[in-house]
């Protein structure tokens, strides 16, 4: 049983400035695709209900009540932001078959404190997001992993990562997700003026040996 559900609401076609005007009053257009669908389905929902299933559930099986059509299980496809403000301005939806596997991203969570961490480096994520492909009602709504045992200049694959029973990786398995890089020394202020100090005296020895080349 999905244990998120919204209703839709109909829309018919509307110019800019009525979309406008809808977004203002907290509704966001969206269209529904799917095989089961005579034709793509456009509709309305309620903003802070969708906004609540973005920051949650964003690739969750969502039971979503269509006019017409009676409630039919979707995945969000596509979600237009304004660039700016980041308003949510339109959301694709795609119809799905809970019998048919899909392919989808989790989210990776880490948990523990790695040892290298411990010793002063500093954990690096490389990925955030795993691909996987299963019913979609085997999606997770997250994949742990471990990063305790990691040590300093180490790292985790994709292949390091156990996921449940009946969902298969499509991400790259030597592709690293997490690594431990070790601390850049931190020059102090001494050090720095040393530094600049042998650079200036090093471009002086260079326009030196310049002037000397010219002139013989």
């Amino acid at each position: 049983m999905m244990s998120n559900s919204m209703i839709a609401e109909t829309r018919t076609a509307l110019t800019n400035g009525e979309l406008r005007s809808l977004r203002q009053r907290g509704k966001v257009p969206a269209v529904v695709y799917g095989k089961q669908l005579s034709q793509s389905t456009s509709v309305l929902l309620e903003e802070k209900e969708l906004l609540a299933l973005l920051r949650s559930h964003p690739k969750a099986v969502l039971e979503l009540n269509i006019p017409s059509h009676g409630k039919k299980p979707v995945m969000i496809t596509d979600v237009q932001r304004d660039p700016v403000s980041r308003q949510v301005l339109h959301v694709d939806f795609h119809q799905i078959n809970m019998n048919e596997e899909v392919k989808t991203q989790v989210r990776i969570d880490f948990l523990g404190e790695a040892n290298g961490v411990k010793e002063g480096g500093i954990l690096q994520v490389m990925l955030h997001e795993l691909e996987v492909q299963c019913l979609p009602g085997s999606i997770p709504d997250s994949i742990e992993l471990n990063v305790a045992d990691l040590e300093m200049g180490s790292n985790l694959l994709v292949s390091d990562i156990v996921v449940p029973s009946g969902v298969e990786v499509k991400s790259d398995p030597e592709q690293v997700v997490v690594t431990v890089l070790a601390p850049q020394k931190e020059i102090s202020e001494e050090e720095a003026e040393e530094a600049a100090a042998e650079s200036f005296a090093h471009e002086i020895r260079s326009e030196d040996a310049k002037e000397v080349g010219s002139s013989s």
